[in-house]
């Protein structure tokens, strides 16, 4: 194979991976002085205007999308064969393919690991996207700046459709070993607990006592509950949540990626340790648990308590999970809707509360808000979270909208300062002023103002620790366009936190 000096303005160095559908070169952008990575369609298949659409919607899918868990694409083109291309960020960390093949992973951080995989699927869900092939090569690690974190982002959306689309696709789709039973069926149904399903597999794959153990069962074998051994410094109750997860019936699987997570983050326990598994159910209802079986922990029929687990003699993996810029449209994503409200949670010009949030409102805003989602305490339940606007359920999507979004977590607090924090959401395509410190309410706040050319002019970024618990606030504020500095300062002398 030859490789082409140029891709559209793109200098090629090297050959990235080669796929069924697409090939992937490392390309260098000369005026933005940066890496990327160019997917380009395969010869073979660019005569096949179902592959090629199939192709492009991957790119709007995720362009559309747009969110820090996901490959973000920079622009599309064309050869002079006329075979499209994408332009890619470059996932100059590899791949969990391998680091897997490298040496097995620590179960404390294969358990982060699979959470953060958990939460990128959670964004495909929240936007009715089905990924339908979850498997090691399609998770990658992007540097997430000079502190030495990283990203995990999920790639390869070419099988991934809307779900509303997602019944009666003929071609069979995803990768034998993490593919859901149902999608061999072309009459089939495939939803998002076909990703659960995938989910499930991954982490068997990253947890389970020795890497021949973590083949499924075929689909010709019977359909008994699934034996899940996983090695000894698992927590036990992780089993039980696997074996659900991985069920042969959707039905009796996890619904969405979510909810997966939150009961892995459960099964994990406070501070990463072990819990018991107590009144749960597997598939068909059985109830299910952990046993100890030869130093392992494995899954079938009712079991009993694990001991704590032992130190793992491992090699350690340098990896520190940190999200990526969050913009206003996906910060506003992550709230949900106010339990029992309207979605105007109070009269304009009042005050809001969350939880331990308190907001007071500007004039003509109101707010709505419960959790921030992918934000999980030590209790596994989401942390809080809410959006202000004069249109808080329309603010997300409407760059003309001022509004805010304020969101408490004690998880964050735990791995980042408020500078480190902010330093990870950054607005590539809008030129930041030098961070500010301003003390309002008791509350010492550093502070970030973004200008951009196009969407919303102007994007600040501020967060802050909590002054009487461990627990950071972030507020990401569209001030109004006639407004300056004092807009901002007085809206952060509004967030009270108990």
């Amino acid at each position: 194979m030859t490789a082409p000096l140029r891709i559209g303005p793109y200098a090629v160095e090297r050959l990235l991976g080669v796929g069924s559908f697409a090939m992937v070169w490392l390309g260098y952008d000369r005026a933005l002085d940066a890496h990327v990575a160019i997917k380009v369609l395969a010869e073979n298949w660019s005569h096949d205007l179902r592959v090629r659409e199939r192709f492009l919607d991957e790119a709007r899918l995720l362009r559309r999308l747009e969110h820090e868990r996901l490959i973000r694409v920079h622009a599309v083109g064309e050869l002079p064969d006329g075979r499209p291309y994408a332009v890619l960020a470059w996932a100059d960390g590899g791949s969990l393919r391998d680091r897997l093949g490298a040496g097995e992973i620590p179960a404390p951080t294969a358990l982060r690991l699979l959470g953060e995989v958990c939460a990128g699927v959670a964004v495909l869900h929240r936007h009715g996207v089905v990924h339908r092939d979850l498997t090691p090569g399609n998770i990658l690690f992007r540097s997430a700046g000079p502190g030495g974190g990283e990203q995990v982002l999920i790639a390869d959306l070419g099988l991934a459709k809307a779900l509303a689309a997602a019944s009666g696709l003929t071609a069979r789709a995803g990768t034998p070993g993490y593919m859901a039973p149902e999608q061999d069926d072309p009459g089939a149904v495939v939803d998002t607990r076909a990703d659960v399903y995938g989910l499930g597999r991954l982490g068997i794959r990253l947890l389970a006592a020795e890497p021949s153990g973590a083949n499924p069962t075929r689909p010709d074998q019977p359909r008994r509950a699934p034996e899940i051994r996983l090695r000894d410094d698992v927590p036990a109750a992780v089993a039980a949540v696997l074996a659900r997860a991985t069920a042969h019936r959707p039905a009796d699987r996890y619904p969405d990626a979510a909810t997966l997570h939150a009961a892995l983050i459960r099964a994990s326990g406070p501070a990463g340790r072990p819990i018991a598994a107590t009144g749960g159910t597997g598939p068909a209802g059985r109830p299910i648990a952990a046993t100890r079986a030869s130093g392992t922990a494995a899954v079938s029929g009712p079991v009993r308590r694990q001991p704590p687990p032992r130190p793992g003699a491992r090699r350690r993996y340098r990896l520190r999970f940190a999200g990526a810029a969050v913009v206003a449209i996906a910060a506003a994503g992550a709230v949900g809707p106010e339990p029992g409200g309207s979605g105007s949670g109070r009269p304009v010009g009042g005050t809001y509360t969350t939880g331990p949030l308190t907001v007071a409102l500007p004039p003509a805003w109101s707010a709505t808000g419960a959790t921030w989602a992918g934000q999980y305490g030590a209790d596994g339940e989401p942390e809080p979270a809410l959006v202000m606007s004069p249109q808080p359920r329309r603010w997300a999507a409407d760059p003309r909208l001022p509004g805010a979004f304020v969101g408490l977590s004690a998880s964050t607090a735990a791995r980042a300062t408020p500078a480190g924090f902010l330093a990870e959401r950054t607005h590539g395509a809008c030129t930041p002023a030098p961070a500010r410190v301003t003390r309002q309410a008791g509350v010492e706040w550093t502070v970030v103002a973004y200008r951009c050319d196009r969407g919303r002019p102007q994007i600040i970024e501020s967060a802050a620790l909590h002054p009487g618990r461990p627990a950071l606030v972030y507020a990401q504020i569209v001030p109004p366009a006639d407004s300056g500095p004092a807009f901002v300062d007085t809206l952060l002398a509004g967030v009270r936190l108990r």
